[in-house]
């Protein structure tokens, strides 16, 4: 495997938790929101990944990476709340809160974030390897 394939998993890897961490970081800020209705009322988010592996024609070389195949809603029910002074409660007085669960997506914060610098390590271990190996080429 090249070293450039090396960036490459590890650029989509790193490019994957940013994603990841945009996701959480917006669920994090709706954990509160309150709708109307349960159609209205915000619905985590969490993005889906795949493992892509490429083989070049020659069967020499193997390349991978992580693609996003898309965002999905979680399907937890949202909370209902029973308040009818609430300006925003409907007819029987009861107000949707979202289904962010924040203990969840802190967790899912604190792995993203470890995920990141695994690959920012990576990254620096591959650069350190071809210091090494331009300096013995001297």
């Amino acid at each position: 495997m090249s070293f450039s394939a090396i960036y490459d998993i590890g650029g989509s890897a790193m490019r994957a938790q940013v994603m990841r961490l945009d996701t959480v970081a917006s669920n994090l800020a709706n954990a509160d929101t309150a709708a109307s209705s349960e159609a209205e009322a915000y619905r985590a988010t969490k993005p889906v990944f795949s493992a892509l592996y490429t083989q070049d024609f020659d069967n020499r070389s193997m390349s991978a990476q992580v693609q996003t195949l898309g965002v999905v809603k979680s399907d937890r029910t949202v909370e209902q709340r029973f308040e009818p002074n609430n300006p925003i409660a409907n007819a029987d007085g009861m107000v949707f809160y979202s289904n962010v669960n924040p203990v969840a997506e802190m967790a899912d914060m604190m792995s993203a974030s470890r995920a990141f610098q695994t690959s920012v390590e990576v990254m620096n271990r591959v650069s350190s390897m071809q210091q090494s190996l331009l300096k013995l080429g001297q």
